[in-house]
């Protein structure tokens, strides 16, 4: 009886074999915090991998506005859903150019490819702000140029089909649009701290993990949810290339709520990652 409840009291951490989960294996021996980015760091402005950087998220941001704009205005010009891909289509081009996109170009620049990634990113010291500003920049000039070389395809019906650009749908509000917009980036952002964080990996190394493969299925997941409300922006760069594009009145209307729920939504998710998931527990003393 006495050794039954010896049992009881160890529980699983009776067989070696089991792993810790969670904090419990948060351990200095697998894995080492990296210090925080700096604010600024002046010796980034002369080095190479910098701008190349920033030119790997121009390119990725140009080729995801391209391919998905394209999709949306396909999906716009077709006589009924049945003879397109229809929304879900929409929904697997975004999260698969974001797949794609982000195992292109994880290993030169992040894969970021969103100003509200990059901002979340910055808020957790992953990166500095020179670096942050630089992305943000070039990403937007990409998106500008993406949805540029749609609307040279085909000018007329790219204004006529509101040139894949974001704008809060009839019958709902904008505070509706900004609340959507808000969750939509939470789970895109946390999504991303998730799949990249170096002490998980660390820890569950026994468990393999491509990280664009979650990245890309979450921002497919948003699409199917948003696409309805707002259309789905989570992304401040890809609203405003269409919107400077189409360039009408409506699509600046609501520019601000692609701006402001993005950012909020990212900043959330990088106050939850580092507060609450990846909080160490204080060790008592002795």
């Amino acid at each position: 009886m006495e050794g039954k409840e010896e049992d009881v009291k160890l529980g699983a951490n009776k067989f070696s074999e089991r792993q810790p989960l969670g904090t419990a294996a948060q351990t200095d021996k697998d894995y080492k915090e990296p210090p925080p980015a700096p604010l600024f760091e002046p010796g980034e402005l002369t080095s190479w991998s910098f701008y190349r950087a920033g030119i790997a998220e121009f390119i990725a941001t140009f080729l995801f506005l391209y391919i998905t704009v394209l999709t949306v205005m396909g999906v716009s010009r077709s006589p009924n859903k049945c003879a397109s891909v229809g929304v879900q289509g929409i929904a697997w081009a975004f999260g698969g150019m974001i797949f794609t996109l982000v195992y292109c170009t994880a290993g030169i620049s992040g894969g970021h490819i969103n100003p509200a990634v990059t901002f979340g990113l910055f808020l957790a010291r992953k990166l500095s702000l020179t670096r942050a500003v630089f992305y943000v920049v070039m990403q937007c000039l990409g998106a500008i140029c993406g949805a540029g070389v749609v609307k040279g395809f085909q000018p007329s019906q790219y204004q006529l089909l509101n040139g894949g650009a974001n704008f809060v749908q009839h019958g709902y509000t904008k505070g509706d649009g900004l609340g959507a917009e808000i969750v939509g980036t939470f789970v895109l952002v946390y999504t991303v701290f998730s799949a990249t964080d170096a002490k998980r990996n660390a820890r569950d190394s026994h468990v393999p993990l491509l990280a664009p493969l979650p990245i890309g299925f979450a921002v497919f997941l948003v699409h199917l949810a948003t696409i309805p409300i707002t259309g789905t922006g989570i992304n401040p760069a890809r609203s405003l290339g269409a919107a400077i594009i189409y360039n009408r009145d409506h699509a600046w209307d609501d520019q601000w709520v692609f701006w402001v729920g993005p950012f909020i939504g990212a900043a959330l998710a990088a106050v939850y990652h580092q507060i609450v998931i990846r909080a160490i527990p204080f060790k008592s003393r002795a």
